[in-house]
């Protein structure tokens, strides 16, 4: 489950890496902890850049796994060695998907963060107040399949924590699809843009307080019957109340752009031509798509964004993740569509995936992305 870094200038350190899936099969964090009496400050990289490690947040959870592993070292439940508490760290995160796009990065990059830091000081506790220190949909990440982020009646916010409500097996003809727009850095953090929504928007209290208790039951229940129609209209529901209070906000927020906005025709045609919903939308804190529909309509729905949205120069890779097996565009839903291929390039990509499990700790020392000296590797 861990492995011990090869010995050179470190010493002993310990050293474990854990690979987040985000919930998602193809979609991954993953990240390297090491600690060493060596090291003279905490460091960490992102995606092979260093890091400010006095970034308020990244520190708030690095104050808590700490606190957590004294709390446990004094009521001698921990490891006998005194030292690796005031030992520093140094940290390496890669994602293999857009940072800080509105794919939740910082989510599934706090999720590994904590869990990571957690194996390396022994801390053994619910690490979803740890994993909010740093975002607060991070504590989701924390576990497979389809969990909830339950919003916890304590002012301190100790119970505000998350539970799986199936594992990844549940739904196993479940398919995503990841609409890449852009990957570029959107103009307004999540962190940032919720915090001005809480400020200053009347509709976003009205939804937690009227709209979301009623949606999370019904949604609980759409997951736990495989009632797909049923989870493709909330979910999309959901979605666009989640955008009409950033436009609430004041000043606003727009996350969405104008292919963002094509997306969402595409989807609607597509399920008025079939007569059923057959495939939903929801947009997080940016303009890329995830798409949920059921295995035995990926094909046909690829179709219809390749001839929406042609590939640029990257036909060949235009389709990443899962395999998916071609199939005919029919005149019949090309004409539904109406809508005019967009100039090539408009989806960057797509990542085809399915619900994936939690947190995995890695065991091939090749994976690493730290060498012996607590230093990233060179790029391969």
């Amino acid at each position: 489950m861990c492995t011990p870094c090869p010995r050179g200038s470190l010493g002993s350190p310990r050293l474990f890496i854990q690979d987040k899936a985000w919930l998602l099969h193809k979609l991954k964090t993953t990240t390297t902890a090491v600690i060493s009496k060596d090291f003279t400050e905490d460091r960490i990289w992102l995606n092979g850049r260093e890091e400010d490690v006095g970034q308020p947040r990244l520190q708030a959870c690095l104050r808590e796994i700490r606190r957590l592993a004294r709390k446990r070292r004094n009521a001698g439940d921990g490891d006998p060695l005194p030292s690796s508490l005031s030992c520093k760290v140094h940290v390496a995160s890669v994602n293999n998907f857009p940072t800080a796009a509105g794919l939740a990065s910082s989510a599934a990059g706090y999720a590994c963060l904590a869990y990571t830091l957690a194996r390396v000081y022994g801390v053994e506790s619910d690490l979803s107040e740890v994993a909010r220190q740093g975002s607060g949909s991070a504590c989701r990440s924390l576990y497979g399949g389809f969990v909830e982020w339950q919003m916890g009646e304590q002012t301190d916010g100790k119970d505000s924590v998350a539970r799986q409500v199936a594992p990844e097996s549940h739904w196993p003809e479940l398919r995503i699809l990841i609409l890449v727009v852009s990957a570029e850095k959107k103009l307004t953090g999540s962190t940032v843009g919720m915090r001005a929504s809480v400020e200053t928007s009347p509709l976003l209290r009205f939804r937690a307080e009227s709209v979301v208790p009623a949606r999370m039951a019904e949604m609980t229940r759409c997951i736990q019957e495989r009632d797909f129609p049923g989870f493709a209209q909330l979910t999309m529901k959901d979605s666009n109340q989640f955008h009409a209070t950033c436009l609430d906000t004041f000043p606003p927020i727009s996350y969405l752009n104008a292919v963002s906005w094509r997306i969402i025709h595409l989807v609607h045609r597509f399920n008025a031509h079939h007569g059923d919903t057959k495939v939903a939308y929801t947009f997080d804190a940016g303009p890329n798509a995830v798409i949920f529909t059921l295995d035995d309509t990926v094909a046909e729905f690829v179709a219809a964004v390749r001839h929406s949205f042609p590939p640029g120069s990257n036909g060949d890779t235009f389709l990443k993740g899962l395999q998916v097996r071609p199939a005919p565009l029919s005149a019949e839903l090309q004409a539904a569509l109406a809508m005019e291929p967009t100039t090539p390039g408009g989806v960057k990509y797509i990542i085809a995936t399915q619900v994936g499990p939690g947190p995995q700790i890695l065991d091939n020392p090749r994976a690493h992305l730290l060498g012996p000296d607590g230093l990233p590797k060179p790029a391969a």
